[in-house]
C-alpha cells in the first residue's frame, strides 16, 4: 500500500444535528437538473413530477483521465481513488454549473491487449461518477510498456462533445519515458488532438529534473496543455470533525434514490458499493464523496426521482414491475406523493451536506496552511489547478472566489 499522510485532528463536541425537515422548500435550490431517465422513454412534461423546478446546465466539461498502471504505479492509482471526489467537488464550484463527463483509460499494463498497445478504455465519457469509481477500484498494476502516444490515440477516439464551447481535456499521468511508442508517437497524437480543440495536460510522477521529464513537458506543450510533476505516494489527507457526519448523511441520501427496473437495482447497488469503497480508504474519502452527492455534478440515470423531475419519465406510465416492491401496491397518487417526498427529503439533506462541506473546506484549508503542506506535488492539485485555469478562460467563475453566495 502506498504511503498516505493523514493528519489526525482531535474530535470535538458533536456538531449540530442533521435533522431533515420534510416539507415544501420556500425557494428553488441552485442545483442543475440531472440527466436522469430511462432509455427509450419519451421526453415529455410530467404533470406529476416533484415541485422542484429544474435548472438547465450550460456548457460541457469532458475530462479523460489516462493512468499508467504498470507495475510501479500503485501509488498513482490509489491517489486517483482517494482524490476523485475532491476533483469533482472543485469543478462543482464553477459558475455557471457545467455538465461534467469523465472517461478513464489505463495504459502500460501487461494485462491489457498488446494489439491495442496495452491500452484499455475502462470507461468512455460518462456522467456516471459511480461507474468511474467502480472502474478505479477494479484497477491493478501489472508489468508493462508505457505507450503514452497510444493512450492519447485511444483517448482521442472517445465521444467528445463537438461544441466549440465545450472544454475538452485529456490528463495523462505516468513515470517512464513518454516517447516509447513508435507506431503512434505522442508528438503526432498531440498535434492531432489540439486541432480538434482537445488539450492535453501531462503529469510526470517523479522529479522535474529527471531526464525523462522533458518528454512529458513536450506532451503538454504540443497540445496547449500544462505540465506538472508529482509524488505519486504523497497524497495528503486531513481528517476533520465533519467527516463522520458527512459519511452518515451520504448514507441517508442513498435512501432517497428510487431505482427503476433492473438497471436501477444495479445502479443503487453500485452506489452503496462505492460508498463502501470510499469508506474503506478513509473517512476523508467518504466525506468528500458525500459532498459530491450534494453539489450538483452527481448523476444517476437509474433514479426515478430525477427522471420525473426532468420530465424524462411520466410516473403514471411506468410499469408496475419496474417499480421497487414498496411502490408496486401504491396508487398513482400515492406514488406521486412518495416521489415528491423523496425529492424534498434529498434536497433537505443536500443542503445540510453543502453547508458542512463549506465548513469542512475551510477547516482543511486552514489546517494545510498551519502545517505548511505543499499541495503542488499531489495528483488532485495538478488536475484541479489546470482545470481551473481552463475553465476561467471560458468565462466561468468559481463560487469560492466570489463574494456572497456565488451563482
Amino acid at each position: 500500500m502506498s504511503a498516505i499522510t493523514i493528519f489526525d485532528i482531535p474530535r470535538y463536541a458533536p456538531l449540530l444535528g442533521a435533522t431533515v425537515v420534510l416539507g415544501v422548500l420556500s425557494a428553488p435550490v441552485d442545483r442543475p437538473a440531472q440527466a436522469c431517465g430511462v432509455p427509450d422513454e419519451p421526453t415529455t412534461t410530467n404533470p406529476t413530477a416533484p415541485e422542484i423546478p429544474p435548472v438547465q446546465r450550460s456548457r460541457t466539461i469532458d475530462l479523460a483521465i489516462c493512468l499508467d498502471t504498470s507495475g510501479s504505479m500503485s501509488g498513482l492509482i490509489n491517489s486517483a481513488r482517494l482524490k476523485l471526489w475532491d476533483i469533482v467537488n472543485d469543478l462543482a464550484l464553477a459558475c455557471p454549473k457545467p455538465q461534467l463527463r469523465v472517461a478513464l483509460l489505463t495504459f502500460g499494463n501487461d494485462g491489457h491487449d498488446q494489439e491495442n498497445g496495452w491500452v484499455r478504455v475502462d470507461s468512455g465519457l460518462t456522467e456516471d461518477l459511480d461507474l468511474i469509481s467502480q472502474r478505479l477500484f477494479a484497477l491493478s498494476t501489472n508489468g508493462g510498456t508505457e505507450y503514452v502516444g497510444r493512450a492519447l490515440q485511444y483517448a482521442g477516439q472517445l465521444d467528445w462533445n463537438p461544441s466549440d464551447d465545450a472544454l475538452k481535456l485529456i490528463v495523462v499521468a505516468g513515470n517512464e519515458s513518454a516517447d516509447q511508442d513508435r507506431q503512434a508517437p505522442f508528438q503526432a497524437m498531440c498535434r492531432s488532438l489540439i486541432t480538434r480543440g482537445i488539450m492535453v495536460d501531462s503529469i510526470y510522477c517523479g522529479s522535474p529534473g529527471d531526464a525523462v521529464a522533458a518528454g512529458w513537458m513536450e506532451v503538454a506543450r504540443l497540445a496547449d496543455g500544462q505540465f506538472a510533476s508529482i509524488d505519486q505516494d504523497g497524497t495528503q489527507l486531513v481528517q476533520t470533525p465533519f467527516d463522520d457526519q458527512l459519511a452518515e448523511l451520504s448514507s441517508a441520501l442513498n435512501e432517497t434514490y428510487v431505482p427503476l427496473g433492473a438497471r436501477g437495482a444495479a445502479g443503487k447497488s453500485n452506489q452503496a458499493a462505492q460508498d463502501a469503497n470510499a469508506q474503506g480508504l478513509s473517512t476523508v474519502a467518504a466525506a468528500t464523496r458525500a459532498v459530491t452527492k450534494a453539489r450538483g455534478l452527481y448523476n444517476c440515470s437509474w433514479d426515478l426521482v430525477d427522471a420525473c423531475r426532468s420530465g424524462q419519465v411520466k410516473l403514471d406510465q411506468v410499469k408496475t414491475d419496474e417499480l421497487p416492491v414498496n411502490m408496486q401496491s401504491m396508487t398513482v397518487a400515492q406514488r406521486t406523493e412518495y416521489v415528491n417526498e423523496m425529492g424534498l427529503r434529498r434536497l433537505g439533506i443536500q443542503e445540510r451536506v453543502k453547508q458542512l462541506g463549506i465548513e469542512r473546506d475551510a477547516w482543511v484549508a486552514a489546517e494545510l496552511k498551519r502545517l505548511a503542506v505543499d499541495e503542488s506535488r499531489s495528483l488532485d492539485w495538478a488536475i484541479r489547478n489546470a482545470m481551473r485555469d481552463r475553465i476561467r478562460s471560458r468565462g466561468y467563475t468559481f463560487t469560492d472566489e466570489m463574494p456572497g453566495d456565488g451563482c
